[in-house]
């Protein structure tokens, strides 16, 4: 079977292909393209479900002989140097492969229904075919060179789908803001390719790793000036992994449409900043304090996306902020060498985001049915509430990826994440500490999401008319029990025939279905998607279980995922003990923050009505500031990007103000200056010439005497 390793160059040059095809074909019969629409897009999904099939065999190859495949072409060639192309074949990038192809495929699937109404439907699956090829061959290139010019295709790329509707202001300034950050973290990692160049004198990954090891062990490097060039090359990963400080791109990023965003969110873009730190990772693992950076990171961003997440009003940017703190996860993980453990949860992440974005995508496509395609109103969660009554499928799947990603067990994120933690725990308390506390914010806010979009009853309804009234972030009942009074005051007598209202049990105006426009569920096409994505969400945890002492823990993956290092501490085995008690510190912190969140967003009150009460007074009097700062740093996101607007934004503005005047005044008055001097020496002496020659002869005298006057006096 080793021959099919021989046509892994068909894995991303499919897509590509198709990519091509679409983008020559509407670019040069636009008309005849788009009326071959669905053909098109049937093209693009049965050549990505090829490479899917030809991935898992891959997969499956590698499960039976675990081997390495290089397939290398010689490029470039001199005396001095041999550079070359190729792919290479390992477990890692075999479980990259099924990941990206997977997730690719249903995201093509669930796109043909969601993009159905688009314009620009055909253009849209042009860039998920680039995009997909883009992220496959990052996956299979086997030097640091490849990586580049693919790292570079997935950005231009989301740079492309980001602003996919770019007549909308907002998409064509998120697209900008997302390309711009990417050029400084891309302009860090070419610089540190080009460091460890000089040092190794080679791009590929084995002869780089064994020559850099060797230099260390020599002590024949600088450590320092080492350092450095790893420092930059962690630049790449942090912006492309949305990692703070270069993290703000990515709540924008949801300015595209919804199946690009579950994409870049499981399996391609923010998964190649992770990729690229596991394929890079003897490079970094030599070196201590590069890897505490890394964990350092790792674990500001999975704390910080947890808190601006806590209250965000945009369903899908609750959820890019839920992105940022997995992967903050993930970079924590390998940064105290997990390995394992950050790429397992790589897996499990990507499944269960790709459930949540899609089912998000659900949501949406039946509100702009209601309140318009305006994403300040159809992705607000302050317009939804009761959506389970009218969408059981999509409620249900996005409740099933709300238990994976909150660390619930069996599913698929509770056997990962709970390693990294312990693992934290295990390495340093303080990184153990984040990781623990940034569990329960994560259980709050991802069940606060699911409370605000699908319990309750529903807080618009429209008939070319909407009702509304905020919902307190804080659960503050006394603010919506004003604003519904309110409502009913004024509405009520209009529109008393249509619906009831509730007031003491704190509901919302019910609208009979005759009368108003209500959410539908969505398409085939779209649920199947998501019943799909249940599946290894509900399992692929699975594949990271302990098992009993004595035999092989991890069974899957400990050994699987580590070719390079087959003494490492990792493999050991497992005990279903120890992992229980480890389960059952993180899992507390996770049922506090799903019980705070029932009681601040569930479709239930916790209280009696003199309790209530209690509470209410208690909130204003003694914990409102606390709450309110809190809740002001989540809004604000931080207030990050507004210092971000000051330092780099307007202070660029200022410098390029300054260097204009510079230009202007200094520069270009120095010279200009010198033009003027000439021009009003030439116009004064002009009028000294007469055309008399005793004029000329007296002025030369008077000249040389006024000369010798000046020399000898």
């Amino acid at each position: 079977m080793e021959f099919i390793y021989q046509f892994i160059w068909i894995v991303p040059f499919l897509p590509f292909l198709t990519s091509l095809l679409i983008g020559l074909n509407l670019f040069f019969f636009p008309k005849s393209t788009k009326s071959l629409r669905y053909r098109w897009a049937i093209l693009s999904i049965l050549v990505l479900i090829i490479v899917m099939i030809f991935s898992c065999t891959i997969l499956w190859q590698q499960l039976v002989d675990n081997s390495i495949h290089r397939y290398l072409w010689s490029w470039i060639f001199d005396k001095q140097s041999d550079f070359k192309i190729g792919f290479l074949i390992d477990p890692l990038t075999s479980i990259m492969l099924m990941l990206i192809t997977s997730v690719a495929v249903l995201v093509m699937i669930y796109s043909d229904s969601y993009m159905s109404h688009d314009q620009g439907y055909v253009r849209f699956f042009a860039y998920l075919s680039l995009f997909t090829a883009s992220m496959l061959g990052l996956v299979l290139s086997p030097n640091l060179i490849q990586v580049y010019i693919f790292w570079e295709l997935v950005g231009m790329c989301s740079y492309l789908l980001i602003g996919f509707w770019f007549t909308r202001p907002s998409a064509a300034n998120a697209c900008q803001k997302a390309f711009i950050t990417n050029r400084i973290g891309d302009f860090g990692l070419l610089l540190g390719i080009l460091g460890f160049y000089w040092l190794t004198g080679s791009f590929e990954f084995e002869t780089l790793f064994k020559r850099f090891n060797d230099l260390l062990l020599h002590q024949e490097v600088n450590l320092y000036f080492a350092s450095f060039c790893a420092l930059l090359l962690f630049l790449g990963p942090i912006a492309k992994s949305a990692q703070f400080p270069l993290h703000v791109w990515l709540p924008d990023a949801m300015e595209g449409p919804t199946p690009i965003s579950a994409l870049i969110h499981a399996a391609t873009m923010v998964a190649a900043g992770i990729f690229l730190i596991a394929r890079l990772f003897p490079l970094f693992q030599a070196l201590p304090n590069i890897m505490n950076i890394i964990s350092w990171v790792g674990a500001i961003t999975a704390l910080l996306g947890a808190t601006i997440a806590l209250a965000q009003k945009d369903l899908k940017k609750g959820l890019a902020y839920s992105t940022m703190s997995q992967l903050g996860y993930m970079m924590l993980a390998l940064g105290i060498g997990s390995y394992q453990a950050g790429l397992f949860h790589l897996i499990t992440h990507a499944y269960s985001k790709a459930l949540l974005f899609l089912g998000s995508g659900s949501v949406i496509h039946s509100m702009e049915s209601i309140i318009g395609y305006s994403p300040n109103k159809c992705q607000n969660m302050s317009f939804m509430g009761g959506l389970r009554k009218f969408m059981p499928i999509t409620g249900t799947t996005f409740l099933i990826g709300t238990f994976s990603l909150c660390g619930i067990p069996p599913f698929a994120c509770f056997w990962s994440k709970d390693a990294i933690i312990t693992d934290s725990w295990l390495h340093f308390s303080g990184l153990g500490w984040i990781a623990w506390i940034t569990a329960g914010l994560t259980a709050f806010y991802m069940f606060r999401i699911y409370f605000l979009t699908f319990e309750g009853n529903l807080r618009v309804n429209s008939n070319k008319i909407f009702f509304s009234y905020p919902v307190s972030i804080w659960g503050d009942l006394e603010l919506n029990n004003i604003k519904l009074e309110f409502i009913s005051k004024n509405l009520k007598d209009q529109f008393d025939p249509f619906f009831e209202i509730n007031k003491h049990d704190n509901k919302n105006l019910f609208f009979e279905k005759e009368q108003y426009v209500y959410p539908k569920e969505s398409d085939n096409k779209m649920l199947f998607t998501l019943i799909v994505l249940t599946l290894p969400t509900f399992f692929i945890g699975f594949l990271g279980a302990p098992f009993p002492q004595g035999q092989p823990g991890f069974d899957l993956l400990s050994q699987w995922l580590y070719p390079l290092f087959k003494n490492s501490s990792e493999i050991i085995s497992g005990n279903w003990l120890e992992f229980g008690v480890n389960a059952i510190n993180s899992l507390s912190i996770v049922f506090s923050g799903i019980f705070i969140a029932f009681i601040l967003y569930g479709p239930i009150s916790f209280f009696p009505q003199n309790l209530e009460k209690d509470f209410e007074f208690l909130l204003k009097k003694n914990l409102n500031p606390f709450f309110s700062i809190i809740y002001n740093w989540s809004y604000f996101r931080g207030y990050i990007d507004t210092y971000y607007d000051i330092v780099f934004v307007k202070g660029i503005r200022l410098l390029a103000q300054f260097i204009l005047f510079f230009d202007e005044w200094i520069i270009d008055g120095i010279v200009n200056g010198f033009g003027i001097l000439t021009i009003f020496g030439g116009e004064s002496t002009k009028y000294l010439e007469g055309g008399r020659i005793s004029f000329y002869l007296f002025g030369l005298i008077f000249g040389i005497s006024l000369l010798l006057f000046v020399i000898f006096f």
